[in-house]
């Protein structure tokens, strides 16, 4: 008999550790992805100097990189808890939702999809977010066209970052637009934090009881869904301005069937999907996969975005305030438990603070891009530094 084959060798996990040796499999496991992403990247190079053609590039690697990364905070629990249910029924009931919602927006405001949140003026009475070519006679610069690739490589990366950072901060005209926004998101972030924890810290051991069983009432089905759609559609509200951002404040009726149809057709992909990688960040919290804690959360998450969408027309990370109501939840529930040991504590909090860091890794990113496409926010950084230091 011969001698058998000797298998190939593997890595040891020290090996594994080693960063380059991460980097080298990222490249290896997403060679389709960064391929794609690399012809999007000479796409944009080619259409810069074209403000048509860079408007709709721009918006259809909006459309889906938002669409992507959003999925974990307005339907990754929709998702999860509904694993066993087809994938279309769940896309023409959410994509459904996204129609109606846009479609009344544009008729209450004279073409605007966004209600109103790219209409925010800065003290001075300029538009936060102006359009490239209606408000300051330019064109798109490169780094405003790429903003949605660098979204869509944080995503691949399961990096849960604020959308609204990351895509408006690149079409703010000075930083007071981009402050407004981090202030407005950090306050959600906080107020999320404390009131998630609140509901499940004082009220964990009769969740617990009361959900010990892995079966449910059906009418708890009826209810996730009535508040799914409902935080789908003030999701809607807040981050549809994250994608409309590269087109006009009032489309026409002709643009406005494109924005439509293609984030619907978007959101088919994504439930196809079922919420793709990005998915994990949910899925590795806590039984959120019971319908029942979904919609608990479902509910203080669209609670909160209501309050936030009223309070003013100043656009808001929703990614933060789900974060923030997911984070309250995951450190009450490790607090509440009766299980000895600091096990369950520490991943609680790793967990929390690894969603976090990729959060603020995100915003750090969203600043360096705004500085690199305008001007305005170059000068205000410098001269910020400059007064730090004198």
């Amino acid at each position: 008999m011969g001698k058998k084959p000797k298998k190939p060798a593997k890595f040891k996990r020290s090996d594994r550790s080693r960063p380059y040796l991460n980097v080298l499999d990222f490249l290896a496991e997403e060679k389709t992805f960064l391929s794609i992403v690399l012809v999007g990247l000479i796409l944009a190079a080619a259409v810069t100097f074209n403000a048509n053609a860079a408007m709709w590039l721009g918006f259809f690697f909006a459309a889906y990189a938002a669409v992507a990364n959003d999925s974990i905070q307005s339907l990754g629990t929709f998702i999860e808890s509904n694993r066993a249910r087809q994938w279309w029924i769940l896309w023409l009931y959410i994509g459904g939702i996204f129609v109606v919602t846009v479609t009344f927006s544009y008729v209450i405001y004279d073409g605007d999809v966004t209600y109103q949140r790219l209409m925010t003026l800065n003290a001075d009475g300029t538009k936060a977010f102006p359009h490239p070519t209606e408000d300051l006679g330019k064109n798109f610069s490169f780094f405003q066209v790429i903003a949605p690739l660098v979204l869509l490589i944080l995503t691949r990366l399961k990096m849960p970052v604020s959308t609204t950072f990351l895509l408006l901060s690149v079409f703010s005209a000075t930083s007071s637009g981009i402050t407004s926004v981090v202030s407005k998101s950090l306050s959600g972030y906080a107020m999320a934090f404390i009131i998630s924890f609140a509901i499940w810290y004082l009220s964990y051991n009769t969740i617990r009881k009361h959900f010990k069983s892995r079966k449910h009432h059906k009418a708890w089905s009826v209810v996730q869904w009535v508040i799914s759609g409902s935080l789908w559609a003030v999701w809607v509200m807040q981050d549809g301005a994250n994608i409309a951002v590269y087109l006009p404040r009032q489309l026409t009726i002709t643009q406005f069937l494109i924005f439509t149809l293609t984030i619907f057709a978007g959101l088919g992909v994504l439930f196809y999907l079922r919420g793709d990688k990005i998915q994990e960040v949910v899925s590795k919290k806590s039984r959120i996969s019971d319908i029942r804690a979904a919609t608990l959360v479902d509910f203080s998450y669209v609670i909160l975005l209501i309050y936030k969408l009223f309070i003013s027309t100043v656009p808001l990370s929703t990614t933060w305030v789900f974060l923030g109501i997911i984070g309250g939840r995951e450190i009450a529930i490790s607090l509440s438990r009766n299980k000895k040991g600091k096990k369950h504590k520490k991943k609680a909090r790793n967990l929390i603070l690894r969603d976090f860091g990729n959060a603020f890794t995100g915003l750090l990113i969203s600043v360096a891009l705004a500085a690199a496409a305008n001007k305005g926010i170059r000068e205000d950084i410098f001269n910020t530094i400059l007064n730090i230091f004198n």
